[in-house]
């Protein structure tokens, strides 16, 4: 049987795409989406999802809060059918590594934007585990405990240099002389001011735990960013931007749909 969903995100452009993403994985059924935190609760009262998609950071309630709500309801008896609370996935378009704690409570995230392959990854991990015990108040108990303690989204710190292959050499390069990073069929391309060479991380999550996240943006699924080396934005059609960076080829990267309000948040457009 299909796994009943919700989508619950305050940009109408991340619903649609996640809907879209769920309807090609197949096998989950989307029975409603919200907008904010308030209506999250609402329609998690309403439809008893096995499945919610929520988004962190929404104005008002976010995306913690409608846990702690949902949480504190049940606990109180207030839902008269005793529903068993349902899974969540958390969506992020900023800090990835702050919600790393929620894999082994779980939990599991994705990060803006959405990924086919990652949204898959989620599905089959929800599916499994609703084939044991349902997600359960000490299992989101054990979640708010780690979101209130300090720096219970904390990250280890991150090497100064990165190994990248060049040829046959492996070179030591500082993170701020890396203008961007890019991957086309599994290999990443690192590309800085002098040189272009390939990281021996498979996937460009896995890169980005080893960059700094003051610096590093990934302004699209296949694009990485130094934003120390944007050269320039340059507004596209329908809304959109491209990157144009500073290295030799002052190579222009588009800017995802999802990620477009992160762009104008950090340059005040």
């Amino acid at each position: 049987m299909p796994i009943s969903a919700l989508i619950v995100d305050d940009e109408q452009l991340a619903r649609e795409e996640l809907k879209y993403l769920l309807d090609v994985v197949g096998g989950v059924d989307v029975v409603a989406q919200g907008a904010n935190g308030i209506e999250a609760v609402d329609l998690i009262e309403e439809h008893h999802p096995d499945l919610v998609f929520l988004d962190v950071q929404m104005p008002g309630l976010d995306g913690f809060a409608v846990i702690k709500r949902l949480v504190d309801r049940h606990n109180a008896a207030l839902n008269k059918d005793n529903e068993p609370l349902p899974q969540f996935v958390f969506a992020t378009a900023y800090d990835q590594y702050a919600v790393r704690a929620f894999d082994v409570n779980a939990v599991d995230y994705l990060l803006k934007p959405f990924d086919r392959g990652r949204v898959e990854q989620a599905v089959e991990r929800v599916r499994g585990r609703m084939g044991g015990s349902a997600v359960g108040e000490s299992q989101l108990d054990a979640l708010l405990k780690l979101l209130n303690r300090p720096n219970a989204g904390a990250r280890a710190p991150q090497p100064a240099k990165l190994i990248v292959q060049a040829q046959n050499r492996l070179l030591l390069v500082d993170q701020a002389e890396i203008c961007f990073a890019a991957i086309d069929e599994g290999v990443i391309r690192v590309v800085t001011q002098t040189f272009e060479g390939q990281s021996k991380c498979r996937t460009l999550e896995e890169l980005l735990e080893l960059l700094d996240p003051a610096l590093f943006w990934r302004a699209h699924r296949g694009f990485v960013v130094n934003i120390d080396h944007i050269r320039e934005v340059v507004p596209w059609f329908k809304s959109s931007y491209q990157l144009r960076m500073n290295d030799k080829k002052q190579t222009e990267i588009p800017v995802s749909r999802a990620q477009t309000r992160r762009l104008r948040e950090l340059f005040n457009l």
